[in-house]
C-alpha cells in the first residue's frame, strides 16, 4: 500500500512541470506602419490577457496569464524601431507568479484592438495587438494634399505642415479638402498638355514605336484620374514563396511603389496604395480604401504560385458573376481569398452586414469595364514576357468586388517557377512590368475617359 502511494506521488511530481508549464512563446513580431502598428506573440497554446489603456503618459498595459518571463518575450524590447509611429518603447516583466506584464509606451493616443488567432498555415496560436490611431486619416485629403504640394513645387514638409491640423476635426478636414481641390482645379485648367511621341501625356520620347493613342481620345481625360494600387499580402502574410525564398509580398510591393511613381508623374493621374510598407491589410479594407478616395480603377498586384513548378506566365483576372472561367482561376481566387486568415483579421471588429452588402453589390457594368482594362493590361504584359492564358480570366476574388470601381487582379509571374522567380528578382524585369502596367492603364483611360465626379478635384 505504501509502495503504491509512493508511486502515485512520484507520478504527480513528474507530471507537475507539464501541468504548470503553460504556454511556450515561439516568436514575437512587430509590424510598424503609419496606418497602424501590429504586435504579434506566437505561442503553442492560447494566451489569456487583460489590458488597460492609461494616460499621462500614454501607455498600454497587458497582463498575460500562465506565463513565465522567457528570452523570447524579452526580445520584444529590441524589436521596436525608433521610427515606429505608435510605440516609443516596451517594458516586459514578471508581474506576478505566472503572469507576465507588457507595457507599451505610446507616442500618441491609440484605439487598441487585442484578439487571438487560431493556428493556420505555418503559424500556431497568435495573440495580436493592433495599435490604431484614434482618428483615422482621410486618404482622399492626403492624396489631394500631396498632389497640390507636388504641383506647387513646395518642399515635402510644407504639405505635412499644411495638413497637420486637418485631422483635428471633420470641419477642418473638409475645409482643407475644399481649398486644395480649388487649387488643383486651377492648376489643371492652366496646364497645357505635354504629350510624348506616342500622343499620350507623360509618355517618353523614346516610345515612338509604340502604337499611338488617338489624341482626340486623350483630350477627353479632363480631370484627375485616381488609381488604387493594391500590393497583395504583407506583414504576417508573406504570400507565395519562391524556390530560393523570394517572398511575394516583397516583390509586389516593389512593383507597386515604382508604378505609383510612374502614375504620379503622369499629368492628370494620381495613385493611392492600399499599403506602402510591410504590414497586413484585410481584403475588405483594401476595397474600402479604394472607395474612400473614389478611385477610377483598382489594380491588385500578385505573383502566382502553383503546385507544379513548370507553371509559368502572367495572368489578369476580373470578377465573375457565374463562377470561375477555369480551374486555375478558381484555385487562384481560393488562395487569394484565404489571405485574411493568414494575415490575421479581428473578426469581432468587422461589421458583417456591411461587409456582406459590399461583397454582394458587384454589377454587370463593373465587370464589363474590368474586362476592358484587363485586356489592355494583358496585351502590354504579353510584350514583356509569356502569358499564362491569352485572355482575361474571371473568378470570385473578394478584393475585386467594389461595386462601382473597375477592378483587376494581375498575377505578374509564377514565383514558384525557378526561372520566373529569377526574373522577379531582376530590377530591370520589374521595371518592364511597371512599364507594361502603366501603359495598359493609360491606354484604357485614353479610350474610356471617366465620368466627372460629384466633387471638384
Amino acid at each position: 500500500m505504501k509502495r503504491r502511494s509512493a508511486l502515485g506521488s512520484l507520478a504527480l511530481l513528474l507530471a507537475a512541470p507539464q501541468i504548470v508549464r503553460g504556454a511556450t512563446i515561439l516568436a514575437v513580431r512587430v509590424w510598424p506602419a503609419d496606418e497602424y502598428t501590429r504586435v504579434t506573440i506566437e505561442s503553442d497554446s492560447v494566451l489569456t490577457t487583460r489590458h488597460a489603456l492609461l494616460a499621462n503618459p500614454n501607455r498600454l498595459s497587458i497582463d498575460i496569464d500562465g506565463l513565465e518571463l522567457s528570452p523570447e518575450l524579452k526580445e520584444l524590447v529590441g524589436k521596436v524601431r525608433p521610427d515606429d509611429p505608435f510605440i516609443a518603447g516596451v517594458r516586459v516583466g514578471q508581474f506576478q507568479p505566472r503572469v507576465v506584464r507588457l507595457v507599451l509606451d505610446l507616442k500618441q493616443p491609440v484605439a487598441p484592438q487585442l484578439f487571438t488567432l487560431a493556428p493556420v498555415a505555418a503559424y500556431q496560436h497568435r495573440l495580436v495587438f493592433d495599435l490604431k490611431p484614434v482618428v483615422e486619416p482621410d486618404p482622399l485629403l492626403a492624396l489631394i494634399r500631396d498632389k497640390a504640394v507636388a504641383e506647387a513645387g513646395a518642399p515635402a514638409g510644407a504639405g505635412a505642415a499644411a495638413g497637420g491640423g486637418a485631422t483635428n476635426s471633420d470641419r477642418a478636414a473638409s475645409e482643407m479638402r475644399d481649398a486644395l481641390g480649388e487649387f488643383i482645379g486651377r492648376v489643371d485648367r492652366q496646364k497645357a498638355p505635354s504629350p510624348g511621341a506616342s500622343g499620350v501625356p507623360g509618355a517618353p520620347a523614346t516610345a515612338a514605336a509604340k502604337p499611338p493613342v488617338p489624341e482626340a481620345l486623350q483630350r477627353k481625360v479632363d480631370r484627375l484620374i485616381i488609381v488604387a494600387l493594391d500590393p497583395g499580402h504583407g506583414g504576417e502574410d508573406p504570400g507565395a514563396i519562391g524556390p530560393t525564398g523570394l517572398r511575394e509580398k516583397d516583390v509586389v510591393l516593389s512593383v507597386a511603389l515604382k508604378l505609383r511613381d510612374r502614375i504620379n508623374a503622369t499629368p492628370g493621374m494620381r495613385a493611392m496604395l492600399t499599403r506602402d510598407g510591410d504590414y497586413f491589410v484585410p481584403l475588405q479594407d483594401r476595397v474600402r480604401k479604394a472607395r474612400r478616395v473614389q478611385a477610377d480603377l483598382f489594380v491588385s498586384i500578385h505573383a502566382d504560385a502553383f503546385v507544379r513548378p513548370e507553371a509559368r506566365g502572367a495572368s489578369v483576372f476580373a470578377l465573375s458573376e457565374r463562377g470561375a472561367t477555369s480551374t486555375m482561376a478558381r484555385l487562384m481566387a481560393d488562395k487569394e481569398n484565404a489571405a485574411d486568415a493568414i494575415g490575421g483579421v479581428n473578426v469581432k471588429a468587422k461589421d458583417r452586414s456591411i461587409m456582406r452588402a459590399l461583397l454582394d453589390m458587384s454589377t454587370t457594368a463593373q465587370i464589363k469595364d474590368s474586362l476592358k482594362i484587363g485586356q489592355e493590361v494583358l496585351g502590354r504584359l504579353g510584350r514583356v514576357g509569356r502569358l499564362h492564358k491569352p485572355r482575361v480570366e474571371q473568378a470570385g476574388f473578394a478584393v475585386l468586388k467594389a461595386p462601382d470601381i473597375p477592378s483587376i487582379l494581375v498575377e505578374t509571374a509564377f514565383i514558384s517557377n525557378p526561372g520566373e522567380e529569377a526574373k522577379l528578382r531582376d530590377p530591370a524585369y520589374r521595371e518592364d512590368l511597371v512599364e507594361a502596367l502603366h501603359d495598359g492603364i493609360r491606354r484604357y483611360f485614353a479610350k474610356n475617359p471617366p465620368l466627372a465626379r460629384n466633387r471638384a478635384l
